[in-house]
């Protein structure tokens, strides 16, 4: 049966020709010392039980007995430490010396010799170079993750604190704000609010290539039919590809809604919407997706969040 990737094995040879390069590319102790250590940082374990103070043959030969010893956990360093000696073209610590020539003619062949192994480990080496570009994006990834679902919680936080504003002037002026950061969240390349010629928008946003323009209210009453009229006409001046979403906290009245059951250039969103986003129970760009599908095959602006949950259970 042939080997997996993971348990493709270091040749012994390849061993050797790294413990007798580390012996002669540098000829000074420190400088030695102070490679290892920096190669070797992340590994104390490894360190502690180096002896610095013995010549550089025995510190180098007891570093790769080490490193062989318990393969399938130091394959990665070990591969890291093979590279690196295999690139190096110069060796300042031996250029320094009398025999100079001599010394570095002698690292020179003892690189070539592991760059040789090296080739040979081809395979293991690139699934090094794969296992750690996969940690790094795994990393990435996480970090990215860690950071939206920060900005999330705190976009939460202070929908809830708007929630319980008593003053409804500053919470309106609080809300073009967190809209506009919520959006900016989902990489909606959002456009706060703008005036044109006899006109007032509340905001703008790009998505699946689609502009929308935004009408947003957080008002006690619901929103009727004249309203949704007054954004339906504005958005028709804006051109046949422009879209609409129009955001009532408090929800639309029922005419409203019926008007716009069969044809409307406009989707809506209501506070049900918002606090299934805040919750990450749906991200936003798949509601808004959702929405717009559903707009398309029926003609109907309101989408509750609630039938898109039952419709995926």
């Amino acid at each position: 049966m042939p080997q997996s990737a993971g348990s493709k094995k270091i040749n012994p040879r390849a061993y050797i020709a790294l413990a007798d390069a580390l012996t002669v590319i540098f000829w000074n102790k420190p400088p030695f010392e102070r490679y290892l250590r920096g190669m070797l940082q992340d590994h104390s374990e490894l360190l502690a039980r180096l002896d610095f103070s013995t010549t550089k043959r025995e510190t180098s030969g007891h570093l790769v007995d080490l490193l062989r010893a318990n393969e399938a956990r130091y394959r990665d360093l070990t591969i890291k430490l093979m590279l690196d000696v295999a690139e190096m073209k110069r060796f300042p610590n031996l250029e320094q010396q009398v025999d100079r020539d001599e010394m570095v003619a002698r690292a020179e062949a003892a690189v070539a010799d592991l760059c040789e192994w090296t080739e040979h480990q081809r395979s293991v080496i690139r699934e090094h170079e794969e296992h750690a570009a996969t940690i790094a994006d795994s990393t990435r990834l996480a970090e990215q993750a860690r950071l939206f679902n920060a900005d999330h919680e705190a976009l939460q936080l202070r929908f809830l604190e708007m929630h319980a504003a008593a003053d409804p002037h500053k919470r309106g002026t609080d809300f073009e704000r967190f809209i506009n950061e919520l959006f900016g969240l989902y990489d909606l390349e959002p456009r706060a609010s703008y005036s044109l010629d006899h006109e007032q928008i509340d905001g703008a946003f790009t998505y699946a290539t689609d502009h929308y323009v935004l009408e947003a209210k957080w008002w006690k009453e619901s929103i009727g039919r004249s309203m949704l009229d007054i954004f339906k006409n504005n958005i028709e001046r804006k051109g046949k590809n422009t879209l609409g979403l129009y955001i009532s906290m408090s929800g639309f009245t029922s005419d409203a809604l019926a008007v716009y059951s069969y044809s409307t250039p406009f989707i809506t969103m209501d506070g049900s919407d918002f606090m299934a986003v805040l919750e990450q129970r749906i991200r936003l760009d798949d509601l808004i997706a959702r929405k717009r599908q559903h707009a398309s095959q029926t003609g109907h602006c309101y989408l509750p969040v609630s039938a898109i949950f039952s419709s995926t259970d």
